[in-house]
């Protein structure tokens, strides 16, 4: 915040591995000089006693051996010191030290040497109270209007204050309610104590009151011998502040008005002696310690506040007149006068550092050299500044915002599975029927360049496959480590899931402190989730997959899902997944065309996938780089649809579910509390069968509760096979228009927005989003989609007909010639929205009826889903009959 830093006098560290707080530091003529400079009293919490009086040579010096005049142990720890008139019979200052279980005053006096070692300075015990209570904290003061001598209070942990008279103890008293000490201040202007209770507020006792209020040592007696043994203690005024106080100064440097500064957590209040606010101010940083002392303008009153961020700021009642920096965070801030210094500022840290300082700047003796004029040539600048702007442009684009640079050097991840399957099976409360569940262990190894702590492992496969373990956490003290972990993988329910691939995620923070986050992905074999079967010839769902390359043998290809090893198999391959369902592959023996068909229209996509990918690696292994697959069937919209219409069918279900039970159990609540009425009342009642309405609505909350868990579980099944079905469609419509990879991600984003579907947040809104951005942008064909308004909410819809409607017209734009792009250059002359927050495209009336048309064409018959159409004039988005 501030440019200057606090100007180091003098400064010391004190002792090692001591604690200080705010009442440890003091400033004042501790030895009765005379000469009006003050020496610096601290003591710590370990017990030791030190005197300064700092003498450096010049600025900044460090502490000199003579500049400490006294430094003795005391044992006990010391809470706070403070300096007064102490003793009776002399008006001498001394130095009183409070333990938590004593309180000692002592004075201090120096000796003139008479060799060159200097001064000697000793302290002698004048006389000390020992404590029946634990101490907190002291003030002192001329309590009751006393002359020439101060009286010392002292604050216990359970509230009571105790008041002595310099060698004699005076009286004890609790204060009301008091439940944890707070600071204590002494008024003598309105001669009453100020503290701040447990209930946040601050309140004010008198002297007086307190003088003649019931003895603290009969606080136990019996209600008769307190009513005699005093007046009731009550407080003269209070003020709820709101938050817990961390100091309390009063300040007079008139007789006419005094102020009471109070330090709050947040704000820092200034109170007039009757507990009115005169002002409060609402502070940026925490703060640690405060100072208010006189100001050189009339009528106000400047503030040293410290916080936690090694600032030290200067306030003019509510007004920042200066910010200084400081090497470390101040517990107790004090002004006084030192050696030659007037105002000098003395702060301690709570691990040692005391610092005597001033405010202000050194002057810089640094002189910018000349700079030879010269004429600017702006043409040339202006073409170099366009260059450098395409460069950053293509870095960018290349790089993305993230530099790559050193991100994988500090830990190195790899996942291994395991070829084999579990002696014995990890597999645990399974419910996938009567075939055995086996289960399969995957291995990540780490391996670390750096000292690396807190690394987490995090696993994640798609349901229903779970893991026996999915977090790890690992401390890498030395380079060089290598750290293994294992886990099994295994199918927990009957149906199959969208994807093989498993994720290691791991996390972890640099030695710099920034974080990384490191992605290894696994792939799991697909005989964890199915067995080889009977194959069969006819299905409900077919699709053909066309490849420029001789058919492969499905035995090599898939060589642990053979029946039998004839040459019958050669070409057929059945399979059977866990869950049930079957899956048949069909190789052409005379063309280059694979089909996989199916009962269920989602089964067909993993075995699909898994052609596609083992196809691939076939031909990288024979060298061959022009494998390409392709797709010319008609695609699937139909049994798309129908398992879109079923997902959000069940969503629906669940909102009238979830409606229904709120009803019933707004009406359960009624029905209790009017029977808690009937049993309440005196005279008995007849219950006019509230006890049997009761009963009813009790077993329609649990048949309620019942069914919506299994819809529930039916909504995450049936999204777990709309993900199937949609991988499978856009496997096929990146393979019908031969889309590149950046096009494919830009389909999936569209597509597979969501890693899990909610009511507040569902599937069908989303996805209708995300296509009628691209409606709207790349595959727009007018300027007025682009000039359509989107909203910003997105609504569960009332059906999926616009939905449906936006799906075909994004495969007709496709079939047209449209291309999938996000970037600006593209050749649409459209304004990029980011479709995070688009609502569904208003289509004109025109364009719906145009749609339903094109639609009642498509959907009329989409059972056989076969690539054998010859006839060019054909599209490929229309129904082929057998």
């Amino acid at each position: 915040m501030s440019l200057f830093k606090a100007r180091d006098w003098w400064s010391t560290v004190l002792g090692e591995k001591e604690e200080f707080d705010q009442g440890c530091l003091c400033l004042a003529d501790v030895d009765n000089s005379g000469n009006g400079q003050d020496k610096i009293i601290v003591g710590s919490f370990m017990g030791y006693l030190r005197i300064f009086n700092p003498h450096p040579v010049k600025t900044g010096d460090g502490a000199q051996a003579e500049d400490l005049l006294l430094e003795v142990h005391l044992r006990d720890p010391i809470l706070q010191v403070e300096v007064g008139k102490f003793v009776s019979g002399t008006e001498m200052l001394h130095l009183a030290v409070l333990h938590s279980r004593k309180l000692c005053v002592y004075s201090v006096s120096g000796t003139l040497g008479n060799v060159e070692h200097g001064n000697q300075y000793q302290i002698k015990l004048m006389y000390e109270h020992n404590l029946q209570r634990t101490a907190c904290n002291m003030t002192y003061g001329s309590f009751g209007g006393v002359k020439g001598r101060d009286l010392i209070c002292i604050q216990s942990v359970d509230g009571m204050l105790m008041v002595f008279e310099q060698e004699s103890y005076a009286f004890g008293r609790f204060l009301p309610g008091s439940l944890l000490p707070g600071p204590l201040a002494y008024s003598s202007r309105t001669d009453s104590f100020i503290t701040v209770s447990s209930c946040r507020q601050v309140e004010s006792y008198k002297y007086q009151v307190l003088a003649f209020a019931t003895d603290a040592d009969k606080r136990q007696e019996t209600e008769q011998q307190k009513l005699g043994s005093g007046k009731r203690l009550v407080v003269d005024w209070s003020l709820n502040i709101g938050e817990q106080a961390l100091d309390i100064c009063i300040v007079s440097f008139n007789q006419s008005a005094s102020s009471v500064f109070v330090l709050g957590e947040r704000n820092f209040f200034c109170l007039k002696d009757n507990g009115q606010i005169r002002f409060m101010k609402k502070l940026d940083c925490s703060p640690s310690c405060f100072l208010p002392y006189c100001s050189v303008s009339e009528g106000t009153i400047n503030t040293l506040i410290g916080n936690h961020n090694n600032m030290l700021h200067i306030y003019q009642d509510v007004t920042l007149k200066w910010a200084t920096q400081l090497p470390h965070i101040p517990v107790a801030v004090r002004v006084g006068c030192l050696h030659d210094l007037k105002g000098a500022i003395v702060t301690l840290s709570d691990d040692g550092h005391l610092q005597c300082s001033y405010l202000g700047t050194d002057p810089s003796l640094f002189q910018a050299p000349k700079v030879e004029s010269r004429e600017l040539n702006y043409d040339e600048l202006d073409t170099e500044l366009k260059e450098l702007q395409k460069i950053i442009k293509e870095v960018n684009k290349s790089q993305g915002v993230w530099p790559m640079t050193e991100r994988e050097d500090d830990l190195k991840v790899s996942a291994m599975v395991s070829p084999n399957f579990d002696a014995v099976s990890q597999a645990t409360d399974v419910e996938v029927g009567t075939d055995p569940v086996p289960s399969i262990t995957v291995k990540i190894t780490l391996q670390n360049r750096v000292v690396l702590q807190k690394v987490k492992l995090s696993i994640y496969v798609q349901p229903p496959l779970v893991l026996t373990c999915d977090q790890f956490t690992f401390e890498f003290m030395t380079p060089e480590m290598t750290r293994t972990v294992g886990f099994s993988v295994y199918l927990k329910r009957s149906y199959i899931p969208t994807e093989l691939e498993g994720n290691a995620v791991v996390s972890y923070s640099r030695p710099t402190g920034i974080p990384r986050v490191i992605q290894c992905k696994f792939r799991l074999p697909l005989k964890l989730i199915c067995l080889p079967g009977q194959p069969s010839k006819t299905a409900s769902h077919k699709i053909t997959i066309d490849t420029n390359k001789s058919p492969v043998s499905l035995l090599s290809l898939f060589p642990g899902f053979a029946n039998q090893s004839d040459d019958d198999q050669v070409n057929i391959m059945g399979f059977r997944f866990l869950g049930g369902s079957r899956v048949t592959l069909l190789a052409s023996k005379t063309s280059q065309r694979y089909r996989i068909q199916s009962e269920q229209f989602e089964d067909l996509w993993l075995i699909t996938n898994e052609l596609i990918f083992r196809l691939q690696q076939y031909f990288e292994k024979q060298g061959i780089k022009d494998f390409a697959c392709s797709f010319s069937g008609s695609v699937p919209l139909q049994e798309y649809f129908e398992l879109i219409d079923h997902h959000f069918e069940l969503r629906i279900n669940g909102e009238k579910l979830e409606e229904l039970l709120s009803e019933r159990a707004v009406q359960f609540r009624a029905i209790q509390r009017r029977l808690l009425t009937r049993f309440k009342d005196k005279t008995p009642a007849p219950l006019q069968h509230l006890d049997t309405l009761l009963d009813g609505t009790y077993k329609q909350v649990i048949a309620l509760a019942d069914a919506l868990e299994e819809n529930q579980d039916n909504l995450f099944q049936s999204f777990t096979r709309l993900k199937s079905a949609t991988h499978l469609m856009i496997l096929l419509i990146g393979l019908w228009q031969k889309l590149s990879a950046d096009q494919t991600a830009i389909l999936e984003a569209a597509f597979l927005p969501l890693q899990e579907d909610t009511q507040a947040l569902g599937w069908e809104e989303t996805v209708d989003a995300a296509i009628s951005h691209l409606l709207k942008t790349c595959l727009s064909k007018s300027s007025k989609e682009q000039a359509l308004n989107f909203s910003s909410q997105l609504n569960i819809p009332k059906d999926t007909s616009r939905l449906k409607k936006h799906i075909t017209l994004l495969c007709d734009r496709l079939a047209k010639g449209g291309r999938l792009c996000l970037s600006t250059d593209a050749a649409a002359p459209q304004t990029m929205v980011m479709p995070g927050g688009c609502a569904t495209i208003p289509e004109s009336d025109l364009e719906e009826r145009s749609i339903e048309q094109e639609s009642t064409e498509l959907f009329t018959n989409h059972k056989h889903l076969t690539a054998e159409t010859s006839t060019p004039e054909v599209s490929p988005l229309q129904g082929v009959s057998e």
